[in-house]
């Protein structure tokens, strides 16, 4: 009988050929590596309960990329939620797909794990009926934008001194097409 995250992997977990990373769903078994990676990676820290939070609302586009060889070393994640607001050019309120977090760690960067991780939870978070994915991203961080340009995200405004250590954010949308 295989564990847990055995199952997982068998039942969603995408294995991309020529590589060494696999991508499936998170598990609340997950969360203390996925914490391990944003405290390592990112300046900016959650506390378990929102990570939890995110998993138990959104937990079919809250991914996470793992070795291929070792299921349990995650090397990445992604995580969205649905949030109610304006649209951007209307008054009109609409379901929008927020990208909450992605890291991944520098060891595994420039080999697709973003990329694989973004592919496969926006439509994940897209069946929640939104009209628009939205993210906001350091102005300084020139690979994470130009992957979100290659996924058709615009940038739409600067959120000034968005991030705590005072760096602007772009804020940055993609509409859905229906």
């Amino acid at each position: 009988m295989g564990t847990d995250k055995e199952s997982n992997i068998r039942s969603f977990g995408i294995n991309f050929p020529d590589t060494n990373f696999v991508i499936r769903r998170c598990t609340a078994n997950d969360l203390d590596g996925v914490i391990e990676v944003n405290e390592r990676e990112l300046p900016e820290d959650y506390p378990y309960f929102f990570y939890k939070s995110i998993l138990d609302n959104y937990s079919d586009s809250f991914l996470i990329a793992c070795e291929k060889e070792n299921p349990n070393k995650i090397i990445g994640y992604i995580m969205w939620r649905i949030e109610r607001t304006p649209s951007v050019n209307s008054l009109e309120l609409v379901n929008k797909g927020h990208l909450v977090s992605i890291a991944i760690l520098e060891q595994y960067r420039r080999k697709g794990v973003a990329s694989a991780l973004l592919m496969n939870s926006m439509p994940a978070i897209e069946k929640h009926n939104i009209s628009e994915f939205v993210l906001e991203v350091r102005v300084s961080n020139y690979p994470a934008i130009n992957l979100y340009k290659k996924f058709r995200y615009k940038i739409n405004t600067i959120k000034k001194q968005y991030y705590r250590d005072g760096e602007n954010a772009y804020y940055m949308i993609k509409k859905v097409s229906k």
